[in-house]
């Protein structure tokens, strides 16, 4: 009855919020590395860059989704290609994926002097899909719809984005999963198994400098759709001190678009409320914390979700004031 219980709740959350098994892994720190959600972005940052990002969400219910990433992302040579290597895993109750994309980015230059450029990013790797069916508990003993163990699929699939940047701008649209859902083959299967959806994102931010080499501000933000489920928005808002530590904070919320026939009801009202910080320790590490805070319906019982992001960059004190990475 337990684990029925957590798992009825557990369905209803994401149902408030978009639907079950549809949506990509989401990260609030996407703001510290867009590779994540654009392959465009491979290279952006002119150096060789590790990072690795674990996302602990909704920690007051059992089942609750957990995500782990882990990026490489280098600026080739010729200064043009930019390559990155993304392995990704996370966990939605009884649904467990698996992921690894090789991106490709070609950069050029748009202005005389260099410093605005335009790049297209394209991704190609495979998701491992899995359903549990030990974790659901079903009604009818006969349910067809739910397997009796674990059952994996492997899907290869595709993303492709675009991503423009000045030093005191960027603007960037991608989509993921572009095929997946149309190579899985589901006539074969006598259960009702999880559909990598396509995930569309928009994204900018801007620099504003407050107190020239002390103080910058920046905005961001974020617009992903899957079509299926709300449209959610990220407002963002950072101060960065010194070059040394960034602080700020977000609002999360679900918004209305367009007419959705899978949308039922209100789905404008908030949703989260996030404080996020990331510190420059040395010249090469780079250590950055969230915490979301639940909004509304939520706030009752869903608990906080903790975000924790660990980067390395290959770049020394003189290269790095040469090319400190606003975004």
């Amino acid at each position: 009855m337990e684990k029925r219980r957590w798992y009825i709740i557990f369905l209803l959350t994401l149902a408030s919020f978009g639907g079950f098994a549809q949506q990509d892994a989401q990260y609030s720190q996407y703001i510290f590395n867009a590779v994540y959600i654009n392959p465009a972005y491979a290279g952006y940052r002119e150096r060789l860059n590790l990072n690795a990002t674990y996302r602990n969400q909704w920690t007051g219910i059992n089942g609750s989704p957990k995500s782990f990433s882990f990026a490489v992302d280098a600026l080739m040579p010729n200064e043009r290609v930019g390559l990155s290597l993304i392995v990704s895993s996370d966990q939605l109750g009884a649904q467990k994926n698996l992921s690894a994309f090789a991106n490709y980015a070609y950069r050029f230059p748009v202005d005389e002097d260099e410093t605005s450029k335009l790049a297209f990013g394209l991704g190609v790797g495979a998701i491992q899909s899995g359903i549990d069916g030990t974790m659901l508990e079903a009604s009818d003993d006969n349910d067809v719809y739910i397997p009796l163990g674990m059952e994996k699929r492997i899907v290869p699939d595709v993303r492709a984005g675009v991503f423009f940047s000045t030093p005191k701008m960027y603007l960037g649209a991608s989509v993921n999963n572009l095929i997946g859902k149309y190579l899985l083959d589901k006539k074969n299967l006598d259960f009702n198994f999880p559909t990598p959806e396509p995930h569309f994102y928009l994204t900018g931010g801007a620099l504003v400098p407050l107190v020239e080499y002390e103080i910058d501000f920046k905005p961001v933000f974020l617009i992903k759709d899957d079509i299926a489920g709300p449209t959610v928005l990220d407002l963002n808002a950072f101060f960065l001190f010194k070059q040394k530590i960034w602080i700020g904070g977000g609002y999360r919320t679900g918004i209305k678009l367009y007419d959705k026939p899978a949308v039922v009801g209100n789905v404008r009202s908030p949703n989260a409320l996030i404080g996020m910080a990331e510190v420059f320790v040395g010249d090469k590490l780079r250590i950055g914390y969230s915490y979301d805070h639940s909004l509304g319906s939520l706030s009752g019982y869903s608990g906080a979700t903790h975000e924790i992001s660990i980067s390395w960059n290959f770049m020394n004190e003189r290269e790095r004031r040469i090319n400190f990475c606003y975004f």
